[in-house]
């Protein structure tokens, strides 16, 4: 239950490690290589045995990929690790760039000529992601090429054990439904997309499908594994036997068979060979098991993972499990924010500390398996990385007059949580700090107030999160909300609230909320709740079904950082109302200097 409390900023070797790569690349007959931050599930999150990123330039962020030629080197991130990024990565060996700004397909144009050759490993990139940079390489007259074997894994002389933990059955009384039942439903899916079968890689759509869960990738608990679905017959799953006691042979063998993971290259050709048409989303599935299959003869159907849909769909026993799970969730933070209030203006708290405590008060539920992810604990400037990750070198005394935020969450069997709170500590916040609060208060509140036709995409409100800060020439650099699982991915696809997010949004799908507002080497802010999309009472007088948004999280905003004069009457209400909310839902959980605090911090605001 590790909170990653490690140091992140480690340059050592930094050129060394380069030049030896730089020199395996002269052997192999290439001019560069490329290095995402992927492993060959195509997941978010990886094991430590996978992250190579980090391991060639330092930075330990989720997102990024680094080009490395003979004579240069980049590093491409998002706005949510731009900071970061320069505090971690050696910018002597290093260019950096904001991957959106400057993608790495348009940086390969610009720096390989005519006859280079730039390779990749086909098990780290999608098919999405090969055909891009193919296209960007063969603009030049250079060359994207495929490496048998990864040279930064021959260099990686202590690279860490793959995880062999144990998996485990999740039951229905938590899933809501049956592996075997879900298997049928893929089996119509498949049916309707006129395909025999379907890969599947992602390792929660994997989890989800086959009723199971794990520990091989932090604070998200699912089993590193493959698995080939099919319209008729058993589904195969690809999981290494050390991984399956007793018990998960007993819950997967009624419907499933179990194979070795060294088979599923055998069994994708074996595929080919019956000229089966295989369902591949190209989006999330190594390149390299396309071309298995394509080379052994199978017909590619191109299309979406069937899990993706009906996972984020959740069910009513899933909801249920959220509901109840949120309310222990917020008995915590209320208990560690009234403890925050108390300690932290004596200068006694730390962001490691703070990070604990909570930690800690989540776990007298006696309910909590792990953290959802690492906790995001910062206080000052600090805050202003969005993903900032404290370590004992950077850990810093939690200030008088300072703002302070964490993001957190904990994985339950009944649900996954995230919730973020920005506060000021002691003193008084100044006009500059409660603008921005506000500004951001009023985003959320206008993504939780809102109701929306059916098929309306999460692209089509983003904007609603960020009005109040362009109004003030502000904004933020990520997106304004994202979907989570159940028990699985705090970051679950495929839909989210963001300018990128083409999804629909429907009904039983759990999303944040989290609009914020970042002033660099000074603050940043983030108000987070998740939200329940659900249908919506009709508009009197309209003829759109609509939907809108379940409150799921209750924990109290801080008053003393709003500025009442930026807040409209319904703003206001909203408010009010959703404090009354909090202290209905949480004080009966709550007894002594917590329900005080509860009880003083809910009082309504006055217009």
């Amino acid at each position: 239950m590790s909170d990653d409390f490690a140091g992140h900023h480690d340059r050592k070797d930094r050129k060394e490690r380069l030049e030896q790569l730089r020199a395996a690349l002269v052997g192999a007959g290439v001019d560069g290589f490329i290095i995402p931050h992927a492993d060959e599930y195509q997941g978010e999150c990886l094991a430590p045995c996978a992250e190579r990123l980090r391991w060639v330039t330092g930075f330990s962020g989720s997102a990024g990929v680094a080009v490395v030629l003979t004579d240069a080197a980049a590093l491409f991130v998002d706005g949510r690790y731009t900071i970061q990024a320069r505090q971690q990565v050696d910018r002597e060996f290093f260019t950096l760039y904001d991957i959106i700004e400057h993608p790495p397909a348009g940086w390969c144009e610009a720096h390989l000529g005519p006859g280079w050759k730039l390779a990749y490993d086909p098990w780290l990139h999608t098919g999405v992601q090969v055909k891009d940079l193919k296209a960007a390489c063969e603009a030049v007259g250079a060359r994207f090429v495929a490496l048998e074997r990864n040279p930064v894994d021959e260099l990686w002389h202590d690279r860490p054990a793959p995880p062999s933990a144990m998996a485990m059955p999740h039951p229905v009384e938590f899933a809501g439904q049956s592996a075997a039942e879900k298997m049928a439903m893929l089996s119509q899916s498949l049916e309707k997309a006129k395909a025999d079968a379907a890969v599947l890689t992602l390792s929660d759509s994997i989890a989800w499908a086959f009723n199971i869960r794990g520990v091989d990738i932090a604070h998200i608990p699912v089993v590193l594994s493959y698995a080939i679905i099919r319209r008729e017959g058993r589904p195969t799953l690809f999981i290494a036997p050390e991984k399956l006691r007793k018990e998960v042979r007993f819950h997967l063998e009624p419907f499933a068979d179990l194979a070795t993971p060294n088979r599923f290259e055998a069994d994708l050709k074996a595929l080919g060979g019956r000229k089966a048409r295989v369902l591949v989303d190209s989006t999330f599935t190594p390149a390299r098991v396309e071309e298995l299959l394509a080379n052994a003869g199978a017909g590619i159907v191109a299309g979406r993972d069937p899990c993706l849909l009906p996972k984020a769909r959740k069910n009513s026993v899933e909801i249920e499990g959220a509901r109840r799970a949120h309310l222990r969730d917020g008995e915590a933070m209320a208990r560690f924010l009234a403890w925050l209030d108390r300690e932290a203006p004596s200068g006694g708290v730390d962001e490691i500390s703070a990070a604990e405590r909570l930690k800690s008060l989540r776990e007298q539920s006696g309910e909590l398996v792990d953290v959802s992810f690492a906790t995001i604990s910062a206080s000052g400037p600090h805050a202003a990385m969005p993903h900032y990750q404290a370590s004992p070198a950077s850990n810093r005394p939690l200030k008088s007059g300072e703002i302070y935020l964490i993001d957190s969450g904990g994985q339950y069997r009944d649900a996954t949580t995230d919730i973020t709170r920005t506060l000021i500590i002691g003193g008084q916040a100044t006009p500059p700090m409660r603008d921005r609060f506000t500004r951001v208060l009023k985003g959320h509140i206008a993504l939780s107030m809102a109701r929306f036709p059916a098929g309306t995409s999460g692209a089509q409100l983003d904007c609603l999160a960020r009005i109040a800060l362009w109004r003030a020439g502000l904004d933020f650099n990520h997106g304004a909300g994202h979907g989570v699982g159940s028990f699985l991915s705090v970051h679950e696809g495929p839909a989210r609230i963001a300018k990128t997010g083409h999804v629909p949004l429907e009904p039983g799908m759990i999303l944040s909320n989290e609009p914020g507002y970042y002033a660099e080497g000074q603050y940043g802010i983030r108000i987070e709740n998740l939200l329940l999309v659900g249908e919506a009472e009709a508009i009197q007088g309209g003829d759109a079904k609509m939907h809108g948004f379940e409150m799921l999280s209750f924990t109290p905003i801080d008053l003393r950082l709003v500025e009442p004069s930026l807040l409209d009457p319904r703003e206001v209400d909203w408010l009010n109302d959703y404090h009354a909310e909090v202290r209905r839902r949480i004080a009966p959980r709550l007894d002594g200097d917590a329900l005080a605090w509860l009880e003083s911090t809910t009082e309504p605001l006055a217009p």
